[in-house]
This record gives structure tokens, sequence and C-alpha cells, in this order.
């Protein structure tokens, strides 16, 4: 695969917006690992290669395990993720497929018992964001694979020996 062109560089005022848009979900309050499965779910679902690259790589590199990330897109099925998550993995999956109908209030209740208002403002600022960067990433075919989290160990330097 070949990207098709760098959107960062085709207009860099519109990515400096999204990369605003971002940083105001990463320092919104919600937990990072919380973000992690968002930004993951919402790329399965919308089949972004280069974002599930991404976002597995900073997951795993912050704790996250491959466990659950092998399972999210069964979640429902596995007992591997808290309530909260839960709600949010929901929210995130109405909000992404919000063509198919309306967030169905049962959805909604179940994200509000876990998320207080500001919390859920920001949850689907979260859920916005990434698919967003999914519908960039998507059609301007982003390359997979050479992606390297900021969060990953450094490999340690070689000791000089003399």
């Amino acid at each position: 695969m070949q990207a098709r062109m760098d959107a960062a560089k085709a207009a860099p005022g519109a990515y400096r917006a999204m990369v605003q848009l971002q940083g105001y979900v990463e320092g919104s309050g919600l937990e990072h690992s919380l973000l992690e499965l968002v930004k993951m779910r919402a790329s399965q679902i919308n089949g972004c290669a280069y974002c599930i690259d991404m976002h597995s790589k900073d997951a795993l590199a912050t704790g996250e395990t491959a466990q659950r990330l092998f399972a999210l897109s069964a979640w429902r099925e596995t007992s591997f993720f808290t309530d909260r998550e839960r709600a949010a993995l929901a929210w995130t999956e109405a909000v992404t497929l919000v063509h198919d109908g309306q967030v169905p209030d049962p959805v909604y209740e179940e994200a509000r018992a876990h998320f207080g208002e500001t919390e859920l403002v920001n949850l689907t600022m979260a859920v916005v964001a990434i698919n967003a960067w999914n519908r960039i990433a998507i059609p301007f075919r982003a390359v997979p694979g050479g992606y390297v989290s900021p969060h990953a160990p450094r490999p340690e330097p070689a000791l000089a020996t003399a």
C-alpha cells in the first residue's frame, strides 16, 4: 500500500485543528487506558488499519494487556473489562455507528451511570476525534506499520568498552 497524500502537509491548518481537538481530549481527565480502548474500538469498526496499529502500540506501551486488545472486538463476550469501560465501549459503538439510527436510551443511561455530564461530553469528543482521524487516514491511505509509540521503552545505549 502506498499513501495517497500527506494531509498534514497539504492542509496544515486543518491538521493543527485536529491536533488541538486531540490535545483537548488527552487533557480531559479521562483515563488514558480508557481513551486507548475507545480509539481502538472505533478504529476497528471503521476498518482503519493505521489507527489500529498506532493505538495498539500506544496501549501496549502504556500497560494495556494483549489479551484485552485481542478481545476488544468481542468485549461483550468477556469479563476482561470494567463496567465503566463497558459503558464507554457501548457509547463508542453507538456514536460511531450513529448512521444506523439514534444512540439508544439504554446506552445513554448506562453511560450516564458511569460518567458525569462533563465526562460524557469529553468521552463523546474522544469518539468524535478518533472517527475524524479514521476519516483522514483511510481515504488518504495512511500506511500502517511504521508508527513507533512515544511511550515505548527506548533501547539502552551500548556501553563503550575501552
